[in-house]
């Protein structure tokens, strides 16, 4: 692995990622990911072809390794429409120039770590997607066991919505992999499970409340009523008493 030694006060800076850049962002993959990715993908990130990347340079480093990268992201724009968080938009679906930005690939050489450039770096990407109107969300993949990385992406602002089973197959072994997803331009997820929860959740309050309330009214009514009969001497509720009234000939009586 690329392992600069890191100066007392490094002035990290970031920008696109160019063909200049290509042994050094091979490398660093290299080293930091168990998954090997094809030439042709570090051709495309280096040519900006269908890919977006910046890249992050210690501008404090002597000669040549001012520019060297340290750090990177790339990413990808997708059409909405035919993604798979289609189902966790809420957008018109017929609106087919809708478009994500998913990540690809983020990574920090090992001597950097912990200065905020994975942050930033996701920032950028962010920040990118929020300049394009028709876009609506950022989304990304992390494998199950990468734990510094979910607590990085939940601090930025993704919401972590779903759980795929067996996504990876790495040297024969499978595993889990979690979806985040950060939206952007104003929109948001339609009803997430932990919103479903919340809005139960209320519902209930609110229905327990509403029965409180009906039952305190009611004792209310009992404790009035018992008061008026300790008044009057008696220790029954009072109730309307009935008359007879004798009709003529003989009538039955009739309640009033």
């Amino acid at each position: 692995m690329i392992n600069l030694k890191v100066p007392s006060c490094p002035i990290i800076a970031y920008r696109p990622i160019r063909p200049s850049d290509l042994v050094v962002l091979e490398k660093i993959h290299g080293d930091l990911f168990p998954i090997r990715y094809e030439s042709e993908f570090f051709h495309n990130v280096v040519n900006g072809c269908d890919i977006v990347s910046w890249g992050a340079v210690d501008q404090s480093q002597p000669n040549a390794q001012s520019d060297e990268l340290i750090g990177f992201v790339t990413a990808r724009i997708v059409s909405a429409k035919d993604s798979e968080i289609q189902d966790l938009l809420s957008f018109d679906s017929s609106k087919t120039d809708q478009t994500l930005v998913y990540i690809l690939t983020l990574g920090v050489v090992e001597s950097y770590r912990n200065l905020g450039i994975a942050s930033s770096l996701i920032h950028e990407v962010i920040k990118y997607a929020s300049s394009i109107s028709t876009c609506r969300a950022v989304y990304l993949h992390v494998i199950s066991y990468n734990i510094p990385a979910m607590h990085l992406y939940k601090k930025m602002s993704f919401q972590c919505l779903r759980r795929l089973y067996n996504f990876y197959f790495i040297n024969g072994q499978h595993y889990d992999s979690y979806l985040f997803v950060c939206y952007v331009n104003g929109e948001r997820s339609p009803c997430s499970p932990l919103e479903l929860v919340t809005v139960f959740v209320a519902y209930v309050k609110s229905g327990l409340k509403c029965v409180a309330a009906m039952l305190w009214k009611n004792e209310e009514r009992k404790n009035s009523k018992w008061l008026k009969c300790k008044d009057s001497g008696s220790l029954l509720p009072t109730v309307q008493n009935k008359r007879v009234v004798a009709g003529e000939g003989g009538c039955r009586p009739q309640f009033v």
